[in-house]
C-alpha cells in the first residue's frame, strides 16, 4: 500500500485515531500521516488547495524535478521520445486546473520540450485524451501476434512498418536502459582458456600464423610439443613459413 488520501471533518474526526486503526491491522504495517500546511497538501502528482467553498488542484513536482526526458538526438525510438510529452499533455487536459495553473503547466511542458530538443509544434501531434475503447478484433481471432524488435536506428522503423502491414503488432525495446548501464556486468572468462581462432606473430620476422582450436588456447599451447605445428616448424627453420 502506498499513499492514501483522507478528507475528514476535524470537528468530528481525529486523524490520529484513524492512523492508529490502520497500524493495528497488522504488526508489520506502519503508517505515517502528513497533514495539510496552510490549506494545500501534495498527493501523488498534484496539489490540493482548500478554499472556504471548494477544492482546487494544480500540478505538483518534487524539488528534485529537472526538465529532462529522452533527448531528441538519443538513439531511442520516436515512440519513447514522445511518450513523456504525450503523458504531460494528457494530464494537462485531464486534471481540472484553473486557468492560471493550466497556463503555467503548459509553459512548463514547453520548457521541457525545448530543453530536450523537441520542437514545440510536436505537441500538436500528441493524441488528445480519448475515451477508453476496446480494440476491434476480427471474427474468430482473439489473439494477436507480437514481434519484439531492439531499436538500433531509423532502419528499425522501416522494418517494423513492413510487419505492421501484415497485422503483426510491434514491441520496440532498447538496450540503452538504466538497468544495463548500472548493473555490474559479469566478468568474462580468461581469453586464454577459451576456444576459437587465434593469431601468433613471430617476434623475429613479424610473420603471422592463424590457427583454430576447439580446446582452450592454454591446453592447445601445452600440446604443441607433441606434434610439430607450422609455427613450431617456423621457429626451428624460419624459412619454412
Amino acid at each position: 500500500m502506498d499513499d492514501v488520501l483522507v478528507i475528514y471533518d476535524s470537528r468530528h474526526t481525529d486523524i490520529k485515531n484513524i492512523q492508529d486503526d490502520f497500524i493495528s491491522l497488522h504488526p508489520n504495517m506502519m503508517f505515517t500521516a502528513e497533514s495539510e500546511s496552510n490549506n494545500p497538501i501534495n498527493f501523488l502528482d498534484f496539489t490540493i488547495h482548500k478554499t472556504p467553498t471548494k477544492w482546487t488542484t494544480s500540478i505538483y513536482r518534487k524539488p528534485t524535478f529537472t526538465n529532462s526526458t529522452v533527448l531528441l538526438t538519443s538513439n531511442h525510438p520516436p515512440q519513447h521520445k514522445h511518450a513523456a510529452i504525450r503523458y504531460l499533455h494528457n494530464r494537462l487536459n485531464t486534471y481540472h486546473l484553473q486557468h492560471n495553473e493550466y497556463t503555467e503547466e503548459l509553459d512548463t511542458i514547453h520548457d521541457i520540450m525545448m530543453n530536450n530538443g523537441l520542437p514545440i509544434h510536436a505537441l500538436a501531434t500528441t493524441n488528445p485524451r480519448r475515451p477508453s475503447t476496446t480494440p476491434s478484433q476480427k471474427p474468430g481471432n482473439t489473439t494477436h501476434t507480437w514481434a519484439p524488435f531492439t531499436y538500433i536506428g531509423i532502419e528499425t522503423t522501416f522494418i517494423t512498418n513492413i510487419f505492421k502491414k501484415a497485422d503483426i503488432r510491434i514491441n520496440i525495446r532498447t538496450n540503452n536502459t538504466l538497468q544495463n548501464l548500472l548493473m555490474k556486468k559479469p566478468q568474462s572468462p580468461d581469453k586464454y582458456n577459451r576456444s576459437g581462432a587465434y593469431k601468433l606473430i613471430c617476434p623475429e620476422c613479424n610473420k603471422v600464423y592463424v590457427g583454430q582450436t576447439g580446446r582452450g588456447f592454454t591446453k592447445r599451447l601445452k600440446n604443441i610439443g607433441m606434434h610439430l605445428s607450422p609455427i613450431e616448424t617456423h621457429l626451428i627453420t624460419p624459412n619454412m613459413l
